[in-house]
């Protein structure tokens, strides 16, 4: 699933390709991306033509297109979602869902290969659609608040990988960035995040900023196909992974073997030597 870096990379190339222009027409091929719109595709193909995008705004991993209006094209790529910017004479993308015509002659193409993401209109939305009001400020944020985030997650009785991933404490982070700062911080997944000191939620805090800082600049992480920039660029920061994905290989730090465990549905990787297991690790 794309992270918050990988979404500040869409939202970037967004914001070159498409702010300045006017949505002309817009396509829908396949009506399951605009199952959050609830009015329905006509409602939102009535909507989104004719509008002036603006501005190009993030919040965790969702995007939405400012419009003239002070409304917006709210976007979530869930696991597999791409705008990509294309000449209509180009060839369908794959798994197309949603085109949006502009001004310019380009399209602004919406592609999701497992339709776990999709787009929706929000009235008046533009400055903060309130369908994600809930959704937490990211460590990005220049607002985000790192002492009342100290405050939040240190009164919870949760493993810390359990509290990363959870939109409403802090946004942004998956699985990837999760892991990769869990291992720069030297803490184990399911460490019980009451039992964090201070200076080990702003040493994580540090280390999630950095490792999301440092594959946003290397354009996000890219394992295949399903995550690509808006020219259909992939990212390289996966080169540079120290934990996630690793299992087996020999730790950077140590040099004992990555491990992997089966979590929420997902893995974790972790080192055994450098981030000891809690002794009691079950919430």
């Amino acid at each position: 699933m794309p992270e918050l870096p990988e979404v500040e990379v869409v939202r970037l190339g967004l914001v070159d390709h498409a702010v300045g222009r006017t949505v002309t027409a817009v396509t829908v091929h396949d009506v399951r991306s605009l199952r959050r719109h609830v009015a329905g595709p006509a409602d939102f193909v009535a909507r989104v033509t004719g509008v002036e995008i603006v501005g190009a705004a993030r919040r965790g991993k969702y995007l939405w297109l400012q419009t003239a209006d002070g409304d917006a094209v709210l976007c979530h790529l869930g696991m597999s979602g791409q705008f990509l910017i294309s000449h209509p004479d180009a060839p369908t993308a794959r798994h197309q869902r949603v085109t949006l015509d502009l001004s310019d002659g380009m399209q602004l193409r919406f592609a999701d290969q497992r339709i776990f993401g999709g787009m929706s209109f929000s009235e008046s939305g533009a400055e903060l659609p309130p369908q994600i009001a809930h959704i937490a400020r990211d460590p990005l944020d220049p607002q985000f608040d790192a002492l009342e985030f100290d405050r939040r997650i240190r009164r919870r009785r949760t493993g810390v990988k359990r509290a990363l991933l959870d939109q409403t404490l802090i946004s942004g982070v998956g699985n990837i960035y999760a892991d990769e700062a869990l291992w720069r911080s030297k803490l184990h997944y399911a460490r019980n995040t009451r039992h964090l000191t201070r200076r080990e939620v702003s040493t994580l805090v540090g280390h999630v900023v950095d490792v999301m800082g440092q594959a946003l600049a290397q354009g996000g992480t890219s394992f295949d196909a399903l995550y690509v920039n808006v020219n259909g660029n992939s990212g390289y920061f996966d080169r540079s992974l120290q934990a996630y994905g690793r299992e087996g290989r020999p730790c950077d730090r140590c040099g004992g073997p990555i491990r992997r465990d089966a979590f929420m549905n997902r893995s974790s990787f972790w080192c055994p030597v450098c981030q000891p297991r809690p002794r009691a690790s079950k919430f």
